[in-house]
């Protein structure tokens, strides 16, 4: 039986902006993960190390748009809201989701 998120929609619409604003960025990291698999062995980590720079940063967008939208509710709230958005960037957008949490 599946279970309707409690914050779903308003998480659901937070990622589509995310996604929408951010395009530019997504692209750039899926470009990235391509130049890394293109690359030779002496190219290697420093295109891993531009991927990672681009999921950082759109791991700290999605963070703050988490932390932002936390402040507006009680702490139980919160909480329960800071763990279905971390699942749902998880299961949505995984690229980002790495370190969401310790954000």
């Amino acid at each position: 039986m599946l279970r309707r998120r409690r914050f779903g929609d308003v998480i659901a619409r937070q990622l589509d902006f995310f996604e929408q604003e951010h395009a530019g960025l997504i692209q750039e990291c899926e470009k990235a993960v391509e130049a890394y698999d293109r690359s030779e062995r002496g190219e290697a980590e420093e295109a891993f190390g531009d991927y990672q720079d681009l999921v950082e940063t759109g791991t700290e967008i999605l963070a703050d748009l988490r932390d932002n939208f936390a402040l507006s509710l009680d702490e139980p709230e919160s909480d329960a809201y800071e763990a279905e958005f971390n699942r749902s960037v998880r299961e949505r957008l995984p690229r980002f989701a790495l370190e969401i949490e310790n954000r």
